[in-house]
C-alpha cells in the first residue's frame, strides 16, 4: 500500500508504484481521504481505493511518500498511524521517504530502529542516520526525491531478492550499486 494525501511528492510515490510494479510487485495507491489527490507540484491522479476501503490485514506493508505537506498530512491521519503499528507489529514491511519517517516516529516504530530522512529533520528522529538509504529489519527510510530509485530498488531486493532488485536496476539503466 502506498497512501498519498494532498501535498505528497511525486518522483517518490510515482517512482516507488512504478518500480515495484516493474518488479510484479502488486501496490495499490490509497487516496486520503478521496480518490483524486493533488500532489505537492500539481499533478492531480486517480487512486485505486479510499483509505476507508482498505483491510490492513490484506497487505504485506505499507511505503509512505514524503513532499511538504504530505508527510504532516499523513502524520494527521489516526488511520495511517494505526496500520503503521499494526503492520509493524506482524514484522511486515514498513517504508518511508523524505519527511515521512516522522510519520514512523510518531506511530512509535523507530523507537529501537536506525533511520534517516530529509537532512534537517534528524534531530526528530530517535537513531538518525546520514544515509541515502537505511534499512532496520522490517524498516526502510530515504531522504527525499533524489534517492527515490535507490529506496525503490531496495524494497525490491528486500520482498523479491538482490537478483531480481539488479533485474530491474539494469532495465531502468540504474547503474548506481545496489
Amino acid at each position: 500500500m502506498v497512501p498519498l494525501v494532498n501535498g505528497f511528492e511525486e518522483i517518490e510515490a510515482f517512482t516507488i508504484v512504478d518500480v515495484l510494479r516493474r518488479a510484479g510487485i502488486e501496490v495499490e495507491m490509497v487516496g486520503i481521504p478521496g480518490t483524486t489527490i493533488t500532489g505537492a507540484h500539481g499533478i492531480r491522479v486517480q487512486v485505486d481505493k479510499r483509505i476507508s476501503e482498505v483491510k490492513e490485514e490484506e497487505y504485506d506493508g505499507i511505503i509512505l511518500p514524503g513532499g511538504s505537506p504530505g508527510y504532516q498530512n499523513l502524520m494527521k491521519s489516526s488511520r495511517i498511524l494505526d496500520i503503521v503499528r499494526k503492520l509493524n507489529a506482524q514484522g511486515k514491511l514498513i517504508g518511508a521517504i523524505c519527511g515521512a519517517p516522522l510519520v514512523l516516529a510518531k506511530a512509535g516504530v523507530l523507537e529501537t530502529k536506525r533511520a534517516t530522512v530529509y537532512p534537517g529533520l534528524e534531530k526528530q528522529l530517535p537513531y538518525p542516520r546520514d544515509e541515502r538509504v537505511v534499512i532496520d529489519g522490517n524498516v526502510i527510510t530515504s531522504q527525499g526525491p533524489a534517492t527515490a530509485m535507490e529506496f525503490a530498488l531496495k524494497i525490491v531486493e528486500k520482498l523479491l531478492g538482490k537478483s531480481k532488485a539488479s533485474e530491474v536496476a539494469e532495465a531502468l539503466l540504474f547503474t548506481e550499486n545496489l
